[in-house]
């Protein structure tokens, strides 16, 4: 079978399972795109800038499994770097393709436009490489192993990969294979798992208190329903890291909720720390996920489970696959009911919750009034969107419904990645209700996605916190400092700028009654809704103070401006405790952090 070389590419980006393209033309990229559109296969959609391109193929993957953005050589790619190495940080399988120069400028070293015009053409390949797990530079001779080869990876990795395509190869023909691009996870080997599953199977038969603790690997390597089925079968707990947030059945009784080291709730934190077997999937200790390596998981009791190997105790067990030995494991162990486990039945089920206190409608709104009536307007299969800040530390504390999806990016936590993301997650998943929380300061910096929103006529529900800036900073450092300050937007009124033409419904929010009001209309709204909060600048969720003094503490250390004492000299500290008038003394040279 012969193909061009660019449709080859759309086929087998087709049997990885991705529809939608997104990205932005350029001159390098056009013979792509001509071949793209010629397709009926493959859709590209055109975003504002590479950056939201890249966050929009990443939140395409999220939902679909894989996603692929595309961009023009040089500009285009270290446009779209961040958000490509936001999903390599956060585990998300994407496909970078770049249109390159033609190969034959390539060759000869010609100064080009979009170059460093120094005849050198490995340097995007080289940066791209840092955060990607395959990348090739595709030429007739070896577009057929190489374009395999990385797709493989990318999906295998479940991380981005990197392909450069020339523009003069595109409608070169190639003898291409009648197969399929199968992706498919390595087996492993038969003995190692055997081994493996009779050793964790006979630890979960011994433990008094077995846990499960899973991380977004869990998701992203879809073994979540073969640990939901694991945890009712043999009633085990489970809680998950962060990161992992939506990926576990929230409405079980058996799921305790999020555990983030010594601020966990205490039955959560009792069952997980205590465990005496904790399987563990994918765990990844991070800061943010563990209030800055607080937890405290018995190593001994910790059973490891990693994307293609595992570990028991300190035991290392190399070619094991995490699919294959869950469900050896699953198949292996006995059923046994369901008992009380350090706390585990209180955890999960709490008493009813009393009738709240009717609010004064006129009341301003404050997050304390906020999150319990969103609580409420979840619903199951929703696909709630967090952005970093006050509103995923207001969300990570929320049981989801049945069946709801969260995306947030609490690892590489870029700012204003959440409303391209949405873009993309809704382009994977029309069928879905969508809602987004993002913050004013967030919102500024991918905006211009929302008419990439409009102009598809996609509907989700948009709720913009406004509090005048970067509160989360402003918690950390510099409450009153102008750096945290920015403009203030009339936010409501830019879909009607945006799409002069478009119907969506912008509502602006102050108080208790606005908001209920505005709960009522977008339930019934068959449109976008997009609802701007006024809250005040320096309220947030309650967890949201504790969590900014200790990472300010983490950053600074103890002479930092926090801590206006400790970085001072002593003779000065002497001088700014004497009375009005008294002859201030020269600063010791030898101060303490000078």
């Amino acid at each position: 079978m012969r193909m061009q070389i660019g449709e080859f590419l759309i086929r087998r980006l087709n049997e990885a399972g991705i529809r939608h393209l997104f990205g932005l033309p350029g001159d390098f990229n056009l013979s792509f795109l001509e071949q793209v559109e010629a397709s009926g296969t493959l859709e590209f959609i055109g975003n504002c800038n590479e950056l939201n391109a890249a966050y929009a193929a990443d939140g395409y993957a999220r939902t679909a499994g894989i996603g692929a953005v595309l961009t023009t050589f040089g500009v285009g790619d270290l446009g779209a770097i961040s958000g490509i190495a936001g999903a390599y940080s956060e585990n998300v399988p994407m496909v970078h393709i770049t249109g390159a120069p033609p190969l034959h400028s390539i060759n000869s070293r010609a100064l080009l436009h979009h170059t460093l015009a120094d005849g050198a053409y490995g340097n995007i390949g080289r940066c791209m490489a840092e955060f990607t797990v395959a990348q090739a530079r595709i030429t007739p001779a070896n577009a057929v192993t190489e374009i395999d080869r990385v797709l493989k990876a990318c999906w295998q990795e479940r991380r981005p990969v990197h392909l450069q395509l020339p523009s003069d190869i595109t409608h070169l023909s190639i003898e291409t294979p009648e197969e399929p691009l199968v992706l498919a996870d390595p087996a492993s080997d038969p003995g190692q798992l055997e081994r493996a599953a009779a050793r964790i199977c006979a630890a979960l038969q011994e433990a008094s208190h077995p846990a499960i603790l899973v991380d977004a690997d869990a998701g992203r390597f879809g073994v979540a329903d073969i640990i939901q089925e694991l945890s009712e079968k043999c009633a085990i707990p489970c809680a998950a890291l962060p990161p992992a947030k939506g990926v576990l059945d929230e409405s079980t009784p058996l799921y305790l909720g999020t555990y983030i080291g010594a601020p966990t709730l205490e039955a959560t934190r009792r069952a997980i720390e205590q465990s005496d077997c904790l399987i563990g999937v994918g765990l990844r200790f991070t800061d943010s996920s563990t209030s800055l390596f607080s937890q405290r998981i018995a190593p001994e009791a910790l059973i490891a489970l990693r994307r293609h190997d595992l570990s028991i105790g300190d035991l290392p067990m190399p070619g094991v696959t995490l699919r294959e030995v869950l469900l050896r494991v699953l198949q292996d162990m006995p059923a046994r009911p369901a008992k009380t486990s350090h706390g585990a039945k209180a955890a999960s089920h709490p008493a009813p919750a009393a009738a709240a206190p009717a609010l004064d409608a006129t009341a301003p709104l404050t997050h304390a009034t906020l999150w319990p009536r969103i609580q409420a307007f979840l619903k199951p299969c929703d696909v709630i969107i967090g952005e970093a800040g006050t509103s995923n530390s207001a969300l990570g504390g929320m049981r989801l419904p049945a069946g709801a999806s969260y995306i947030a990016q609490p690892v590489w936590g870029a700012i204003g990645y959440t409303l391209p993301a949405l873009f993309g997650s809704q382009v994977s998943t029309p069928w879905r209700r969508h809602l987004l929380f993002i913050g004013d300061g967030s919102f500024q910096l991918t905006a211009q996605e929302l008419s990439s929103i409009q102009r598809r006529q996609l509907k989700p529900i948009i709720f913009l916190i406004n509090n005048k800036g970067y509160t989360i900073e402003r918690l950390i450092l510099g409450e009153n400092s102008a750096y945290n300050d920015i403009a203030d937007w009339n936010y409501a009124g830019l879909p009607q700028i945006f799409a002069p033409a478009g119907d969506a419904l912008t509502l602006v929010v102050q108080d208790v009654g606005g908001l209920e009001q505005a709960l009522a209309q977008a339930e019934q709204a068959d449109k976008l809704v997009f609802i701007e909060l006024k809250l005040p600048m320096m309220d947030a969720p309650p967890a949201l103070p504790k969590f900014a003094g200790i990472f300010a503490d983490f950053d600074y250390g103890e002479c930092g401006p926090r801590n206006p004492s400790a970085s001072q000299p002593a003779a000065a500290q002497d001088a700014a405790a004497q009375p009005a008038g008294g002859t201030p003394a020269k600063p010791a040279k030898d101060a303490l952090c000078l």
